[in-house]
């Protein structure tokens, strides 16, 4: 990872152009047109990180294009692996703004774990993402690029990328146009070829946004982060939402599905002694059985200055437990990168990064 070239400023970066995009550009600086399929092939298929290795393409192109355009615009400023074989970046772009990428390995199975802003505007209340509020969003090649950035590693190590979650930094939905551009690139054949089942786009809850993406005729997988029951408990987990009831997800979700076939997955953090409670998990069976839904149920990965506690494995398991009694299915999510600050946003704000 080291060979990465630093940050290029002024260069425009091919990541997420469409092949007519790329191909209209080639064809105005004076190149035939079957060279744009050779550009995309290097990015995502061979992994090029420096136009010099594209070697099928003539000197002169190579160093035009590596003086007008670039394929990676971050610098690397951390790379943690984890014992259990998380890894997770800390990318810095050239206005000087970080954001977090990573990679978590389960069996044949590398998923990305990927951001759409640098910071997040939402600020739920345990979470190290939203402390510092909203820097500013990603464009849809920095989104792109997180991904590229991931499927390298594996590639490194004869793996394949083969999923994609928009759960890192940010709220996917609030940075719209760029999330479903990055996410047409990420699916798309001659882009990553990752399918569009396998990438998950996750919201705290924007309804106008979820009803949008549903017409975007896309399969991909809608996970709405809820974390409470019912709304007094929501609105004190998550600011947002005190424009935001539980009824409107409800509706935007059976929407979702209706338009696309696709079961919503409701992202449920349990908080020691706040929304892990018998209660809550009775309230919630009932929320998920108005739509076809199914729970993740994910214990809390504590964070310096924060006083939210994780719950034992014990009440977590007896929590899942009163769901699949009520007929809902759910699952808990086990708990990776502990050891290297893999919770949204810990280590940016570790290293003092904005």
């Amino acid at each position: 990872m080291s060979s990465v070239p630093p940050i290029n400023a002024s260069g425009t970066s091919l990541l997420a152009m469409s092949p007519d995009e790329l191909r209209d550009r080639l064809v105005t600086a004076g190149h035939p047109k079957f060279r744009a399929a050779q550009v995309l092939d290097w990015m995502y298929r061979k992994h090029a990180i420096e136009f010099a290795g594209m070697t099928n393409l003539p000197a002169a192109m190579r160093e035009q294009l590596a003086t007008d355009h670039v394929l990676y615009e971050s610098t690397i400023v951390r790379h943690a692996t984890s014992s259990d074989g998380t890894e997770k970046l800390l990318l810095q772009w050239s206005d000087g703004a970080t954001s977090e990428c990573v990679l978590i390995p389960d069996g044949d199975r590398c998923t990305a774990c990927i951001s759409s802003q640098v910071g997040c505007p939402v600020k739920c209340v345990f979470c190290a993402s939203g402390l510092d509020g909203l820097q500013r969003q990603l464009t849809a090649a920095q989104i792109v690029e997180q991904a590229m950035r991931v499927s390298n590693i594996c590639a490194s190590s004869q793996r394949r990328l083969s999923n994609i979650v928009f759960m890192g930094l940010g709220e996917p939905l609030h940075n719209y146009d760029a999330t479903v551009a990055a996410a047409r690139t990420i699916n798309a054949d001659w882009g990553m070829n990752i399918g569009a089942r396998k990438i998950t786009i996750s919201t705290v809850g924007l309804p106008k946004q979820i009803k949008r993406l549903a017409d975007e005729s896309m399969q991909i997988t809608l996970a709405i982060s809820l974390h409470a029951p019912n709304d007094d408990l929501r609105k004190e987990i998550i600011p947002w939402a005190e424009g935001v009831d539980i009824a409107a997800l409800v509706d935007a979700a059976t929407y979702y599905f209706d338009r696309t076939g696709r079961e919503i997955t409701l992202e449920y953090i349990l908080l020691a002694d706040l929304n892990d409670q018998p209660a809550h998990a009775r309230e919630l069976a009932k929320v998920a059985r108005k739509m076809r839904s199914n729970i993740n149920l994910i214990r809390y990965h504590p964070i310096d200055g924060l006083p939210y506690g994780r719950p034992s494995a014990e009440s977590s398991h007896r929590f899942q437990e009163i769901l699949r009694e009520k007929g809902v299915n759910t699952h808990i999510r086990k708990s990776r990168g502990m050891d290297i600050d893999a919770a949204c946003g810990q280590l940016r704000r570790r290293h003092g990064q904005t």
